[in-house]
């Protein structure tokens, strides 16, 4: 969802500035240029390591014969496995599979975890697709990518209109070709397959810790703090009841179909049940309904965009009204709307950051599945917890120890634990 406002001058100004492959582009070479890095090593760190097209053949249900084209791109393998996840998606481009492989890789190093960067997606349109039609694109999918998958080499995940269900469907399909149930080729598996307790919430309740900190930070009380929530789905629906159970007074949600408003705030999960019954957020009874292309620029302490890519952007950035900016999607924020941000002093989260708890708690699952041994709730929100506070810490340090806003600090820091690898491994001729 791109939120109606003023737009760029030009279409082309506007391609460019909505391009995530470009987007991601530029956030590296600011980070490259602040780190110094030589010539050499930018082109081995901007280039992706793979990056494969695959058609896949499908039956469709009513005997008609259709042609989908799947794509996975591996960003970079020098910390460890590729990670990342699979998108199904009638929009889905290699540009855009390309720059989520990249955030992948600066994500996976922010917080420090020992996997690279990988990106999946099928163009097709699960909504008109049925449970069967979906489930043969899905493996043969993973049958074309057999030889580039697996716990060693590229881990993915679900991502927009695929879940746990699709995770078993490639697992399944992988382990027939391997002849052993092999749980480790993916994560965000169902619990009795081998998923991580925690899994679902753990993308929101990241969001949720660094929001604390970001709080910490500032002085700044829970009970006081009135936030806004951009999508209601995995992210936005679970931060939006993490942060009411913390205390906070989510004043606003903002959905495809709609938009709630309520000063005194919101309850999350009463919303989520209206929802579940109905269908959709709006008519809900305890909110007024507001227009939805302006209540993300409502007067409050934190906007969380937790639905698609470019909702800030130059033409709308200068009217956040937010002190802090907590990025629980990918990308939700252009390069251009950057220094907007950073002009109004709007303290922000980067995505590579907020939105980590996910692949965090994923590499959690990949670690029980290879162990064969798996953790209680509390352990996993436990560890959660820690990576996300010292990620959090790390790169506002290093942010205030270079002189450059959280974004760029997020970048440098990535960009300087996949070079460090990269030195060390060498390269080999």
């Amino acid at each position: 969802m791109i939120l109606e406002a003023t737009k760029p001058d030009s279409d082309a100004a506007l391609d460019r500035e909505f391009n995530p492959w470009l987007a991601a582009e530029a956030r590296f070479n600011e980070a490259a240029l602040l780190l110094g890095l030589d010539d050499g090593l930018q082109k081995v760190l901007r280039s992706p390591a793979l990056e494969m097209t695959v058609h896949i053949p499908v039956q469709l249900d009513d005997g008609r014969l259709e042609v989908f084209t799947g794509y996975r791109v591996q960003h970079s393998l020098a910390r460890g496995p590729a990670k990342g996840g699979i998108r199904f998606a009638p929009d889905v481009t290699l540009d855009e599979v390309k720059a989520l492989a990249s955030w992948m890789t600066w994500k996976c190093a922010v917080v420090n975890i020992p996997f690279g960067g990988g990106k999946g997606g099928v163009i097709c349109d699960p909504a008109i697709l049925s449970q069967n039609e979906l489930e043969r694109i899905t493996r043969r999918y993973t049958a074309e990518l057999i030889d580039i998958i697996g716990p060693e080499r590229d881990v993915p995940a679900p991502d927009m209109n695929t879940n746990e269900q699709t995770m078993a469907w490639i697992m399944d399909t992988y382990s027939m070709h391997k002849r052993t149930t092999v749980t480790a080729v993916v994560t965000g598996k169902p619990l009795n397959l081998g998923g991580s307790r925690g899994r679902v919430e753990a993308t929101g309740r990241g969001c949720l810790f660094v929001t604390l900190q970001a709080l910490r930070k500032f002085r700044m009380d829970p009970a006081q703090t009135k936030v806004v929530v951009q999508g209601f789905g995995n992210v936005g629906g679970k931060a939006a009841k993490l942060m009411h159970k913390a205390g906070m007074k989510v004043i606003s949600i903002i959905e495809w179909d709609g938009a709630l408003y309520n000063s005194n705030g919101i309850d999350p999960e009463a919303l989520m049940k209206y929802k579940q019954a109905t269908g959709t957020v709006v008519g809900y009874p305890e909110a007024e309904a507001i227009d939805k292309h302006e209540a993300m620029f409502l007067e409050c302490d934190v906007l969380v965009p937790a639905a698609k890519e470019n909702v800030i952007h130059s033409g709308n950035a200068a009217r956040i009204k937010a002190k802090i900016l907590c990025e629980g999607a990918n990308g939700p924020t252009t390069a251009v709307a950057d220094k907007i941000l950073e002009e109004k002093g709007i303290f922000v989260i980067p995505d590579i950051l907020a939105n980590a708890g996910g692949v965090t708690v994923s590499y959690f699952e990949w670690v029980q599945d290879r162990q064969g041994f798996f953790w209680n709730e509390q352990l996993v929100n436990g560890r959660l917890e820690e990576i996300m506070v010292n990620s959090f810490k790390d790169v506002v340090d290093y942010g205030e120890r270079h002189k450059v806003h959280n974004r760029a600090a997020a970048y440098m820091l990535a960009l300087d634990r996949v070079a460090f690898a990269i030195k060390l491994r060498g390269i080999y001729a």
